[in-house]
């Protein structure tokens, strides 16, 4: 095997691997809005698959607004948070190449190799959390997050941590304040 087969093997798992671990997050937000005058904050519900995702949610949620500087009141916040998960399986492919004599492909060498795919069903969760505006009950902040949850049950805190951290990484914005 020569050594370019050899690096492609080596690095094809790690950026497989390296792509799989983050969630996808945007967040979208009225410009308009002046964060500033926002300090407390009331939960308006969570809705989520179980009860285990939505206590999750909800502390992820409540740590990184605490982090930043708001406070959770039971009732008459200044703003109201609402959180909605959904969990939905996809069909995953993974190929196994075994006897690679080589590739032939663009001078990689001859051969014929085996090739076995299989199909694995894989969870994978979305997170949006809303943030209005109590008083007018205007939306005045939005986060998303797809891939929060993993394949193994041990990871999905973490997980649901990390993209609650990334969701609120640049949060409160600079709005017209």
């Amino acid at each position: 095997m020569n050594s370019m087969n050899k690096t492609f093997l080596l690095l094809a798992p790690a950026l497989l691997t390296a792509a799989a671990f983050g969630a996808d997050v945007s967040v979208d937000y009225n410009h308009q809005a002046d964060f500033g005058q926002f300090h407390t904050y009331s939960w308006i519900g969570v809705r989520a698959g179980d009860s285990l995702w939505q206590d999750r949610i909800k502390g992820a949620v409540d740590a990184a607004l605490a982090a930043k500087g708001w406070q959770k009141v039971e009732s008459g916040g200044d703003a109201a948070v609402s959180a909605y998960g959904r969990t939905a399986e996809r069909d995953t492919m993974e190929t196994f190449y075994d006897g690679f004599p080589g590739w032939g492909w663009r001078g990689w060498g001859g051969g014929m190799g085996m090739a076995t795919t299989n199909v694995v069903p894989e969870r994978i969760g979305t997170l949006t959390v809303d943030i209005f505006q109590a008083g007018t009950k205007n939306l005045i902040w939005r986060g998303r997050a797809s891939n929060v949850l993993s394949s193994k049950p041990e990871k999905n805190d973490k997980k649901m941590d990390d993209a609650v951290n990334d969701m609120f990484k640049h949060f409160p914005p600079q709005g017209k304040g």
